[in-house]
């Protein structure tokens, strides 16, 4: 159960619910976006376009469960499942992120309504990856670009010890999904409640693409290095995949684009949305506000 009562299952079918739904070209079907808060051409206006939330690896927009509601309180929200992952059918055939950050471009100016729709894009993990990939061929549509819990900065990154979900079933697949949440993305295992537990398994039942062999690389260092939009890097101060050197990883960010904006989120992992989300909501609320017309410099 939650902390207001209702069970994870309601929660999730609850926000899906609330939601509208969107379908655009992806291999050889589609890919799924879901969207919250005004609908298109409706309140906001220039200075407070649509944001746009990138999901990690073996995600879905489920890992943005805990920030809809208040990130689409006066703003229209995108959450798109991406290629291969979730709803989304799989991508072409590729062996680097460029040919899937293009079927999310595509798809998103179909979505706003054109290539010159103003919007902000955030990116998670892997998302983060897509979304530095889809920065570095934006024009001046896209106002912001916040990269949450990155990896391919071309930093070396501890190892995670995760064991197999899928070949197991009932009590022995839940202790998985927790030792797996647990090792990689809660700083504390207590706050792995049940509404977590329910978000991992879906995502891990619809994932199809792998992503993990980007983390290594050097690739969205190099493409945010050509993205013309600010840039904000954001990590939960003990993210499995940052810590102990959070601060190498700014300062990766700061060798290509001096002007990067960074927060770290103190006692939270890498699914810092989820486990910090009222500090991580305020933080990227804020980093849009600066970038904002008339807003305060980063």
């Amino acid at each position: 159960m939650t902390e207001d009562g209702d069970s994870p299952e309601a929660v999730l079918a609850a926000l899906e619910a609330r939601s509208r739904r969107r379908e655009t070209p992806c291999g050889d079907g589609a890919m799924v976006w879901r969207e919250w808060g005004p609908s298109a051409g409706v309140g906001g206006g220039r200075d407070r376009p649509p944001l746009v939330l990138l999901h990690g690896g073996s995600g879905s927009w489920r890992h943005w469960v805990r920030n809809i509601e208040r990130l689409s309180a006066d703003r229209r929200l995108l959450c798109p499942d991406l290629p291969g992952l979730g709803d989304s059918a799989m991508p072409p055939r590729t062996d680097g992120p460029a040919p899937i950050a293009a079927v999310v471009r595509a798809g998103l100016a179909r979505v706003l309504g054109g290539e010159g729709a103003p919007y902000d894009l955030a990116g998670f993990s892997f998302g983060a990856l897509i979304a530095g990939h889809v920065a570095a061929e934006a024009g001046p549509e896209l106002r912001s670009l916040t990269l949450v819990g990155a990896a391919s900065l071309g930093l070396p990154r501890q190892g995670t010890d995760l064991v197999t979900v899928r070949d197991k079933e009932g009590e022995a697949r839940a202790a998985a999904h927790r030792h797996n949440l647990a090792a990689l993305m809660f700083a504390d295992p207590a706050r792995i409640d049940g509404l977590a537990l329910l978000v991992q398994e879906r995502n891990t039942a619809e994932s199809r693409f792998r992503s993990r062999g980007f983390a290594g690389s050097a690739l969205l260092r190099d493409a945010v290095a050509r993205a013309r939009a600010p840039v904000a890097l954001v990590y939960g101060e003990r993210d499995a995949i940052a810590w102990p050197e959070v601060e190498a990883r700014f300062a990766v960010l700061r060798s290509v684009r001096a002007d990067a904006w960074t927060g770290m989120i103190p006692g939270a992992g890498h699914w810092v949305s989820y486990e910090a989300a009222p500090a991580f909501d305020a933080m990227l609320l804020d980093m849009l506000n600066r970038r904002r017309p008339g807003g305060d410099a980063a």
